[in-house]
């Protein structure tokens, strides 16, 4: 039998190795996609859906993927999701032709929506809220870090010596592993069964609200943001969430519980997550730009060049979980963010003719950390005080916050740096819109950085419908705990 510390320790490597796979994936598909759209053909459009229709699912399915877990069973659903994952990989490795690499990726975003928050939820029940909680969040953030890092390091040699299928092949046998060990590491948990009621309806207007919003961002940067198409779907996006908030007040058993929402500490940290998000994606996308189409960096060299950054987050995630213990989440998420601020204003004096050491490192070794550290921040607040009961659906909301705050992020700062690159000469009208695109992302980390001072507070648990604050006292009394 397997001691029960190392037990978790055990579990909390499977965990961070689950999302570990989710980041490797969604980062090394991006070195890939030259050579992809080569091998199949791809149009400019169709090279954009391999990355977006990942995105739609998986953004889009969040939520319902954090509550399916609640409801049948997190172990269950996370190797359900995994066996899900494996499969959609195999056939994306296979795929013959630009509509099936399409239709297997958005499987794949389906799977990776219904994994990362049972994995997250599994990790949270795991360990005990305080120290012990704080710190295997920094693990989970940190393989985050290393997911990124291995997809810098081995996608370019990957896609060169073995060719773009292999990005998707290397999936399948982790999913393997995961699921031959899953059994043997992690417990069996839900809500308990008067809880278990489904909430149908919820759960098709809060996807459907989800998926048009993230097709709105995606598509906005060549629609334009003010076109009737973007404006409308948006509108749909936000009725349909009006509607999802009706029905949540009247069921009996809703998808996200509105005291969810209604926790300033919750949702601020939500909404920092998503600001934060947008900065990091938007500013690793116009550095990758930035590297390769104007300083004609190889994906091998870029890589290996911007290493520094999700090894900084790595360093940063850590230092952050120790910081929260003893000052809390906000000065932590606010010292971040502001370093992630920093950096981004560094990045915006990029020259035409410039060079790593002396443009880009200075800002990457203040992002990386500071990137790090407001994730734990984020997440540890997003979290705290969520019982056993939600914990799957809160931490679909906290993920997805990210993710949909990336989409947004990305397609911010593409449309900044389309309207700021005109000019006859190529390499300087490029430079000037990349330029505005981290300033764009200095924007955004500054946004974050109000929410986080406006917002963030120590965290209250959050009470049972129906339970007061004297009734959770008097029975912590009984229990033999002291009265606050």
């Amino acid at each position: 039998m397997i001691a029960d510390n190392a037990r978790r320790r055990y579990a909390l490597a499977l965990l961070c190795v689950a999302g570990f796979m989710v980041i490797l994936d969604a980062q090394i598909v991006l070195l890939a996609l030259p050579s992809i759209t080569r091998g199949l053909g791809l149009s400019a459009d169709g090279a954009q859906w391999v990355m977006s229709a990942y995105l739609l699912s998986f953004g889009g399915l969040l939520l319902l993927g954090g509550r399916t877990a609640d409801l049948l069973g997190r172990l269950r659903v996370f190797m359900s999701g995994t066996l899900l994952f494996g499969l959609s990989s195999l056939v994306c490795g296979c795929a013959w032709s630009p509509g099936v690499l399409i239709a297997a990726r958005a499987v794949q975003g389906l799977s990776a929506a219904v994994m990362a928050p049972s994995a997250l939820s599994l990790l949270v029940n795991t360990f005990e809220e305080g120290h012990e909680r704080n710190k295997a969040l920094a693990v989970w953030s940190g393989s985050g870090g290393f997911g990124a890092t291995a997809a810098l390091l081995i996608g370019g040699p990957l896609t060169d010596i073995l060719g773009w299928q292999w990005v998707f092949f290397l999936n399948v046998p982790v999913a393997l592993l995961l699921l031959a060990l899953s059994p043997l590491l992690l417990h069996e948990s839900r809500t308990e069964a008067r809880s278990r009621a489904y909430d149908p309806a919820g759960a098709l207007t809060v996807t459907a609200a989800l998926v048009v919003c993230v097709y709105a961002v995606v598509e906005a940067p060549r629609a334009g943001w003010l076109s009737a198409r973007t404006t409308g779907l948006l509108a749909a996006a936000v009725l349909l969430a009006l509607v999802f908030i009706r029905i949540e007040a009247r069921s009996g058993a809703p998808l996200v519980p509105l005291r969810l929402l209604r926790a300033r500490t919750v949702s601020g940290a939500n909404l920092v997550v998503f600001l934060l998000g947008a900065c990091a994606f938007g500013m690793s996308y116009t550095l990758s730009q930035y590297g390769q189409g104007v300083l004609g960096y190889s994906p091998l060299r870029f890589g290996l060049a911007n290493v520094v950054m999700p090894v900084g987050a790595v360093v940063g995630s850590y230092a952050g979980q120790a910081l929260v213990t003893r000052i809390g989440a906000r000065p932590v998420a606010v010292g971040g963010l502001a370093l992630v601020g920093t950096g981004s204003l560094l990045l915006s004096g990029v020259p035409v003719d410039g060079g790593f050491v002396g443009d880009l490192l200075p800002g990457l070794l203040l992002f990386g950390p500071g990137l790090g550290a407001c994730a734990v921040a984020g997440s540890i607040a997003a979290l705290t005080g969520v019982g056993e009961r939600e914990s799957g659906v809160a931490s679909g909301i906290n993920t997805a916050a990210f993710q949909i705050g990336g989409a947004f992020g990305v397609a911010v700062v593409t449309s900044v740096a389309l309207s700021h690159s005109g000019g006859p000469e190529r390499l300087a009208a490029l430079t000037a819109g990349y330029r505005a695109a981290f300033t764009a992302c200095v924007v955004l980390a500054a946004a974050g950085l109000a929410c986080a001072l406006a917002l963030l507070r120590r965290p209250r648990p959050l009470l049972p419908r129906g339970r007061t604050i004297e009734q959770a006292r008097a029975d912590a009394s009984v229990a033999g705990e002291p009265r606050r």
